[in-house]
């Protein structure tokens, strides 16, 4: 008994489209079979494996560059971007870091990007469907090698914060650092300081008030409280809500309407 052998992604295309060359001509008479279809059974029949990035951030990815591509010249605005995208700018910077990680977009000025990676127009004959499929496996694959050393990164980086002890005199943040960050302007932002397996829990907002439950039972707790604001504070620092909570403090309630 005989066993055919699994054909390759490559063996598959060739095949289906030697199948595409007789159906398009061995019968005169039958209307020819469109291009289109041909491809679309070619697409079906190939049984990529799923990147194990983020869906939703290959969503985005994809819609990044269909915006890119009907951009002049390949230029961008990164803001624009994320309100076309209807997202946060950092969910776009997540994209265009991995992209000009592969070097297939560089930056223009700190919110315009230009695309430098292979012609969108291609002039002569058009790219074969088995080639375009290798180069969309290549890039699919170089994304997923940038991302794994960006994750692998983040690990280590994350490690060394955590277990070298030269760098916990570091382990703080700062008014300034809270008040650079865009998304936090124009919110209540509350610093909690508390020893280890402390309880925070934040129940259901209701229409009044926005309740937040902290329960600790190896010492005290601190809570500051950091006003963000659009004008320059560098001389304002943290303002110390409280001293010491008690071990099961009562809920800190804060006004929605704020």
């Amino acid at each position: 008994m005989s066993v055919a052998e699994p054909c390759s992604p490559e063996g598959q295309s060739e095949a289906l489209g030697e199948l595409g060359e007789e159906e398009h001509g061995a019968e005169p008479g039958k209307p020819s079979i469109a291009n289109d279809e041909i491809q679309m059974k070619m697409k079906k029949s190939l049984r990529l494996p799923r990147p194990r990035f983020d869906v939703s951030l290959f969503y985005l990815t994809r819609k990044f560059m269909d915006i890119i591509k009907a951009a002049p010249d390949g230029i961008v605005d990164l803001n624009e971007v994320a309100k076309v995208l209807g997202v946060r700018k950092r969910r776009v910077y997540d994209i265009t870091n991995v992209l000009d990680g592969i070097q297939l977009i560089q930056k223009r000025s700190k919110n315009l990007v230009q695309w430098v990676g292979t012609d969108f127009n291609h002039s002569g004959t058009e790219i074969p469907l088995q080639q375009r499929l290798r180069n969309d496996i290549s890039d699919l694959t170089a994304m997923e090698e940038a991302l794994d050393d960006l994750i692998r990164d983040c690990a280590h980086q994350l490690f060394q914060l955590a277990e070298d002890r030269s760098n916990k005199k570091f382990a703080y943040v700062s008014y300034q650092d809270i008040h650079s960050i865009e998304d936090y302007h124009e919110q209540i932002i509350l610093a909690v300081k508390a020893p280890e397996e402390t309880k925070l829990e934040v129940p259901t907002p209701n229409e009044e008030c926005i309740e937040i439950h902290i329960k600790s039972r190896k010492g005290p707790i601190d809570v500051y409280l950091c006003e963000v604001e659009q004008e320059s504070t560098n001389q304002k620092s943290f303002e110390h809500l409280t001293k010491t909570l008690k071990m099961e403090p009562d809920p800190i309630l804060i006004d929605d309407d704020e």
